[in-house]
């Protein structure tokens, strides 16, 4: 067993880089475990756009101002009020000092653009994206000497007397055993164990496809848990949006999204509609589909358009499928031609004045008498060709984790655990019961990585 650093950090997204950077910079010895290769790693920040930010005026590339007590809201309103609002004004407040911080380490942001969804004033986005803030943090990490060790796959954290005492991991088929002073672990939840995902959710997690890295297993996770270090969160909570069914079974990303949604009648394979499309298009529609659709027959929903609505959206990675009528859209669907006819024609026959119709925000254009109704943007399908997306659900990172106190501290029964500290998707089901918010996973990694490096570097200093 060896010791020349005093501080592991296990995991290489943003929360892990966040934590070991703070550390370094206060004088620790760092060394980042990372399972994934080198041109794969950062975990699922690789595959973020942006971070929520708290601020009182113009910050940075934000517009106006956001304030704690409306970002507070915008969370409560996705998690239905599970949350432990601590931790989450913690989170929420602290942002605002993040955004400097960040910048300051080589992070660059884009200037705010024009339809996003008002996300100008909300969300400051990345220059190059999740890559080009995992490389930032990489470079500045190495500068200040922290020590990186890639397809470094934790195995083992042995805990005695509420204290790690070591690691065991594994690289290149050696073994290889660690007693830092200082762990944090940061390796995310367990979306890529499909096995997991399906004794959580049942059978039908076997039809998700998985947005998040292949290399978040849980592994270190379950180990910690099977030592009964305190947990947060529900295993059937996650981070499901609806996503092109045509993507990869792992690793997909941002760019298998759709934002037709809110233009389209969604159906089940049996062509009929199940929810309200038009439903609060912000910050909900984005958190709830993935769900909705996993509940539905095989785990699989359509969309359908027409031609009026085409360009109302962000483009798809994917084209979508063409069809000069709705039938022959059915039949490349492999959807009940006469089904699909009834669905549209009754949807159709719903809809009123769309005279309001507005895509950018709530506009009231709605349907009369149709369960579900839809609220908002119900203008007929009626305009060829038409158009269809298919629709699967997408799992970006799970909620249940390690639960952890203000100083991202972990504990095993009411003792906090003297050396370990958690930070990013590990501990997000302290804040994030249920939903999503856009952004704020890159909030919650932020901030507590930071804290984590913090706390840890002054256990071991």
């Amino acid at each position: 067993m060896h010791t020349t650093h005093d501080i592991a950090v296990i995991g290489g997204g943003n929360a892990a880089l966040c934590a070991a950077i703070t550390a370094a910079e206060a004088g620790a010895r760092v060394l980042i475990l990372e399972a994934a290769p080198k041109a794969y790693r950062g975990g699922n920040s690789r595959h973020t756009r942006n971070f929520r930010c708290m601020h009182d005026g113009p910050l940075g590339p934000l517009v106006d101002s956001y304030s704690e007590d409306e970002y507070l809201s915008d969370l409560m309103k996705v998690t239905g009020g599970n949350t432990d609002e601590n931790l989450a004004r913690l989170a929420i407040r602290t942002s605002a000092e993040c955004l400097p911080w960040m910048q300051e380490r080589g992070i660059r942001f884009q200037p705010s653009l024009s339809g996003t969804l008002s996300l100008a004033r909300t969300n400051a986005f990345f220059l190059g994206g999740g890559k080009g803030l995992v490389n930032a943090y990489y470079r500045t990490a190495e500068r200040i000497g922290v020590e990186v060790q890639y397809e470094a796959k934790v195995t083992h954290l042995e805990m005695s007397d509420a204290r790690v005492e070591w690691i065991d991991y594994t690289q290149n088929g050696q073994d290889h055993r660690i007693a830092p002073k200082s762990v944090v672990v940061a390796s995310g939840g367990f979306q890529a164990d499909t096995d997991w995902l399906a004794r959580a959710w049942g059978p039908a997690a076997k039809n998700f496809l998985i947005r998040g890295t292949p290399y978040n297993r849980g592994v270190v996770l379950a180990d910690l848990l099977d030592q009964k270090v305190e947990q947060v969160g529900d295993p059937t909570q996650c981070h499901a949006v609806a996503i092109d069914g045509r993507a990869p079974k792992f690793d997909g990303g941002i760019v298998t999204r759709l934002d037709c949604v809110p233009f389209s009648i969604v159906v089940n394979k049996d062509a009929q509609r199940f929810y309200d499309e038009g439903e609060d298009v912000w910050p909900k529609r984005y958190a709830i589909w993935g769900r909705l659709v996993a509940d539905q027959p095989d785990q699989v929903g359509y969309a359908i358009i027409d031609a009026k609505s085409l360009n109302l959206f962000m483009p798809s990675v994917f084209p979508p499928i063409k069809a000069d009528t709705l039938e022959d859209l059915a039949r490349a669907m492999e959807l009940s031609p006469t089904a699909l006819r009834k669905t549209v024609d009754t949807f159709n026959a719903a809809c009123g004045d769309t005279g309001g119709f507005q895509p950018t925000e709530l506009d009231g254009v709605t349907t009369s008498g149709l369960n579900p109704p839809k609220t908002n943007w119900a203008r007929p399908i009626s305009e060829p060709p038409f158009y269809g997306y298919s629709l699967r659900t997408g799992v970006t990172f799970t909620y249940l984790g390690l639960k952890v106190d203000e100083n991202a501290q972990c504990s095993v029964g009411n003792q906090p655990v003297t050396n370990l500290w958690a930070a990013g998707e590990t501990m997000a089901g302290s804040i994030l019961g249920q939903g999503y918010l856009a952004g704020f996973g890159m909030t919650i990694g932020t901030v507590f990585g930071r804290i984590a490096g913090r706390e840890a570097a002054a256990h071991a200093n």
